[in-house]
């Protein structure tokens, strides 16, 4: 039997959601807690890999067992056995087919910065920080060169294993108010650090010291290392993945809902 099964975590209690020689990734927790409900070692498999620090809201796994338990055993007693900063959301048998990752036909993200002076300590993990206001609407006129289909090595990290740099931005929303910035990205795929070095570009744009037509300057470009720095992972989200409707899955995105200083 194969279930699909939706997972939040604050990613800054783990190494990743990779599994690790050191056991601290977030799919090592699982699997343990997955495991002993089982009582036979279980594999699983995610929508997006995220790294070190960062959160998810709605992160899809899925796993294969010949075990025979409720559904709601496989959230109930996940939780019962998963660290604090991890619980499962649902759990639902799934066709043969589904695969959490390559079935997704797009991926959701969220980044949430935090522009004042002072440095925030109260959600300091789950906030990016930066320590000027920012011009969102000058942002939004750089982003505007991102939304589409594109090749974006300029914002690709060096360890990235995709097989293609070229993936398909769907939507790059930015909004602000009150000293804190939300960047809303929505793709097929992502590379890895792709959201976090698009914020770091963007924020360059932002503080004025680049004009917006900067980042379509380094989509053409597509040189790492002309782009801004890779911003901090604190304050990014995967809030999700799309799936066909015929696998009849609960919702699969989530937004983020967290007290935050601003």
């Amino acid at each position: 039997m194969r279930i699909a099964l939706g997972l939040e975590y604050d990613g800054s209690a783990f190494c990743g959601w990779q599994s690790q020689p050191g056991r601290c990734g977030v799919q090592d927790a699982l699997e343990a807690a997955l495991g002993g409900i089982a009582a036979t070692p279980i594999g699983t498999h995610a929508a997006g890999r995220t790294d070190a620090g960062v959160h998810a809201t709605s992160q899809v796994v899925h796993f294969d067992t010949d075990a025979s338990r409720p559904l709601t055993a496989w959230v109930r007693g996940a939780n019962a056995l998963l660290p604090s900063a991890a619980a499962a959301l649902w759990a639902q048998a799934v066709a043969g087919d589904f695969h959490a990752r390559f079935a997704a036909s797009a991926r959701h993200y969220t980044y949430l910065l935090v522009t004042r002076g002072e440095r925030p300590a109260l959600g300091a993990r789950h906030v990016g920080w930066y320590h000027h206001p920012l011009d969102v609407d000058a942002m939004r006129a750089g982003a505007a060169h991102l939304v589409g289909t594109h090749d974006f090595s300029a914002f690709r990290a060096a360890e990235c294993q995709a097989k293609s740099p070229v993936k398909s931005l769907s939507r790059l929303a930015i909004d602000g108010d009150a000293g804190l910035v939300r960047f809303d990205f929505t793709a097929n795929a992502f590379l890895h650090h792709m959201v976090r070095n698009i914020v770091g570009s963007l924020v360059y744009v932002g503080a004025g010291r680049q004009p917006p037509a900067w980042i379509g300057e380094l989509v053409a470009a597509r040189d790492r290392t002309r782009a801004a720095p890779t911003f901090g992972a604190s304050g990014l989200y995967l809030c999700g993945a799309d799936y066909d409707p015929r696998f009849g899955l609960p919702a699969t995105r989530r937004g983020v809902a967290l007290p935050l200083a601003k």
